[in-house]
């Protein structure tokens, strides 16, 4: 092909013709050492109303790579751009991939934006490296040692079973061996909760164990579930060298040495008060790595078990692995382990597509909002005397139980449920282990039905209840259906993976920014297979307010209150309850005349801001006008397209949007997408399709035609009011009843005149429904 006529080439033309032959040229081959439209994200999931869609994931057009390990990206721009138009993109990809060089082309040439020099420069296409001159590069910038570079070539563990890493875990696992063949001995990896963990331990220790770097190596976590998940699941490759270490006083006296790999729970490790340490039976250098699970929770604390066995074993290289990096008075995980070598956030988790974005429900409960004092000399329940003072919403479930405010809390879950649908998995935190008996109690009683088909259905479980504990795998798992409404105060609030669960009820108190995280975190994971494509929150205890502060990822803003003034409690401290009182006095009392006084719903948007649902349709206006200047702008481009799904295509991140507001405005059921769009945008009055279908009729739009001809555009007319315009743009459309019943395909075209005529008559229709005539 000519170079006159090279402008006139799409992207993907110039791609085929230009980029990808040069690329071939010099030994880059798809499927051996590059991948094309490769895309590394899945795309945010977006909810509105009951209404949910996916945008598009980050597609890099040419990921380049060495021995498994993608060392380079090129973004392709048609010949209608500069050599470097690409070339900002090609670099946000490569920061975000962790990448050392990136590159753009139009297909004239290519710019390279080199990162181990910060320079640029223009290659002709016959210029471009191969794998070796650039991983030579690579190898120049790092400086590894020969010790080094075996140990970080190491590759990663696959077999039939397992699933390739995910961009950020390859770069969580990368930066993490690289450190310790470099010598680090401490290293923190920071992973939201949901985004596999885990997964990234497993593959840490298989390279370092296949370079010979690591050979004995313990795994320390504080649930024994975290332990039983991890051997079962992702650490299952490990099985013939992998034991769990068992509890002294369970038969066995000593650890025994012969395994590599080491699961234990800390206090497992670590001697009651005035006995041996078990870890003592070992020598200080028996391990080389230890990894320490959810390192947020103790092992940083001076006085801790944790720290302990870690300051034994202190020759070994240690990792902490956390979803929260945790820096305060006594307990600072940043201190001990250092900076993190790689954070994802769970912001990035949402945006990526990899974790489930969430909507937020408020509940504002009027005796949360003024507080609930004693008469002068009333007893409870239980016949004690009341102290004379101002009890708080934070006092509520701990210090001072209503009867009534659990009964309106359990009717607004139940209520939740019977919306969302009543198999939906779901935790309701509670103030103690009390609060979760009695708030199953009352739950179990509101849905008796459910109850009948299952006695699981709601239950309690609790770190004192063991009849409770044994449900909990059962809750977790993906293939089990109940228990389905789980109550509990702390013993779910960590570590434990359940992917489907959808609600997360809040009703205790939450002090620290760690809790929160965790908490949240429980119903983060996306399972799409199970129809979970969002966590619901619902928020009794106003916790959800922590979204607001920076150590959140950037989270959102709070929303804006709907029919509701600020409301300040009379003293909303950050302070988390003191663990050590003198005496534990819990009043219980009947209450009267509690309700839910205020309730705002909101969603995080996907720039990581709010917005009301409620205030949908404001939402899908403003985003349709910066689409569309005005309402002939609009008009315009819907009358001139060849399809009219082009249009709707390229409306495809407001297609949520519409849909949600036509679900919440009966008026707009049967309106046609043109309609809706016109209406949310520009307070056009809508019409139905009914009403679009009878004004063509009205006009008398089909006496130029006779027989047949008329009979199938009146037909196409009749589909158009019961399905809308799409249509008439199906392949298959005059194959199907009432038109295949008048001809085949090839007759019906003929009666008017041809495939150009019976276009022709399609677009006149269009045009005639449309018309504002």
């Amino acid at each position: 092909m000519s170079i006159a006529n090279k402008k006139d080439l799409k992207e993907q033309e110039i791609r085929t013709l230009y980029i990808s032959p040069a690329l071939k040229n010099k030994g880059w081959e798809t499927g051996q050492n590059m991948r094309e439209e490769y895309y590394f994200t899945d795309g945010r999931v977006v909810i509105a109303g009951s209404q949910h869609s996916t945008a598009e994931g980050k597609k890099a057009d040419y990921l380049l790579y060495h021995n498994g390990k993608p060392i380079a990206v090129v973004e392709a721009k048609d010949n209608n751009h500069s050599v470097g138009a690409g070339i900002q993109q090609a670099i946000d990809y490569a920061l975000i991939l962790d990448l050392q060089f990136a590159y753009s082309s139009n297909g004239d040439a290519f710019l390279e934006h080199d990162f181990t020099t910060g320079k640029e420069r223009e290659l002709k296409l016959d210029e471009f490296p191969t794998e070796e001159e650039l991983y030579n590069k690579y190898l120049t910038f790092k400086n590894y040692t020969p010790e080094e570079q075996k140990i970080v070539e190491t590759p990663f563990y696959y077999d039939a079973y397992s699933h390739e890493p995910r961009y950020y875990q390859r770069i969580a696992v990368d930066r993490t061996v690289e450190a310790i063949a470099k010598g680090q001995q401490r290293v923190l990896v920071v992973m939201a909760t949901g985004t596999g963990k885990t997964f990234t331990a497993f593959q840490i220790i298989h390279r370092l164990r296949q370079s010979g770097a690591k050979r004995k190596i313990l795994y320390l976590a504080d649930r024994n579930i975290l332990i039983d998940q991890t051997m079962a699941q992702d650490f299952k490759p490990f099985k013939k060298v992998m034991t769990k270490v068992k509890s002294v006083g369970e038969g066995v006296d000593k650890i025994d040495s012969s395994y590599e790999i080491y699961m234990a729970l800390y206090h497992q490790l670590v001697g009651k008060e005035g006995e041996p340490d078990p870890f003592l039976e070992v020598k200080p250098d028996f391990f080389d790595l230890i990894i320490v699970d959810e390192c947020h929770r103790g092992s940083a604390k001076e006085d801790s078990a944790w720290r302990k066995i870690l300051e034994y074993f202190e020759s070994a290289t240690q990792i902490g692995l956390t979803a929260t990096p945790k820096v305060d008075s006594d307990a600072n995980n940043l201190e001990y382990f250092g900076e993190p070598v790689y954070t994802y956030s769970l912001l990035q988790g949402i945006n990526d597509g990899f974790l489930a974005p969430y909507r937020v429900t408020n509940d504002f409960i009027n005796v949360d909002l003024q507080g609930w004092a004693p008469e002068e000399g009333e007893v409870d329940l239980f016949g004690k005397e009341i102290t004379q003072k101002l009890f708080q919403r934070q006092n509520f479930g701990r210090d001072l139980a209503i009867k009534l405010r659990r009964q309106v809390v359990a009717r607004r879950i139940t209520k939740m449920l019977c919306d969302i649908g009543r198999m939906t998995k779901t935790i309701v935190f509670c103030s103690d282990i009390e609060e979760a008996a009695e708030m199953r109690s009352l739950l179990v009683d509101l849905n008796a039905d459910m109850c009948k088909k299952n006695p699981y259905y709601v239950t309690r479980i609790v770190g004192e209840d063991k009849e409770g504990k044994k449900q909990l795998d059962n809750f977790i798992s993906v293939d089990e259906p109940y228990p389905v409404i789980v109550t509990t105060s702390e013993m779910l609030s960590t570590g434990v993976d359940c992917k489907t669960c959808g609600l997360i009820v809040i009703d205790k108190e939450i002090g620290s920014m760690t809790e929160f995280k965790q908490i949240i975190g429980r119903g983060t994971r996306l399972r799409k297979d199970e129809g979970k494509w969002h966590l619901e929150i619902l928020d009794f205890r106003n916790a959800t307010s922590k979204f607001k502060d920076p150590d959140f990822d950037g989270d959102p803003e709070p929303p804006m209150k709907r029919d509701c003034k600020e409301y300040k409690f009379h003293d909303d401290s950050d302070d988390e309850p003191s663990m050590v009182r003198e005496e534990k006095i819990k009043y219980l009392v009947e209450g009267k005349e509690i309700n839910i006084e205020h309730e705002f719903v909101s969603v995080l948007g996907e720039d990581g801001k709010t917005m009301k649902t409620e205030s949908v349709r404001t939402f899908a206006r403003n985003k349709l006008r910066g689409r569309f200047e005005n309402l002939d702008s609009f008009i315009k481009i819907w009358s001139e397209a060849e399809r009219k799904q082009a249009v709707l295509d390229e409306l495809k991140e407001y297609a949520i949007l519409i849909d949600a507001v036509r679900e919440k405005n009966e008026a707009l059921k049967d309106a046609d997408i043109f309609d809706i769009i016109c209406h949310v945008a520009f307070d056009q009055k809508p019409l139905t399709r009914k009403e679009r279908a009878n004004n063509v009729k009205k006009r008398n739009y089909f006496g130029k035609y006779e027989g047949k001809a008329r009979e199938v555009l009146e037909s196409l007319l009749d589909k158009y009011a019961q399905n809308g315009i799409l249509d008439f743009e199906r392949a298959d459309i005059l194959e199907i009843p009432p038109f295949n019943e008048i001809g085949k395909p090839t007759k019906i075209v003929k009666l008017f005149g041809g495939p150009a005529g019976f276009e022709k008559a399609i677009k006149e229709l269009e045009e005639q429904i449309y018309t504002t005539a």
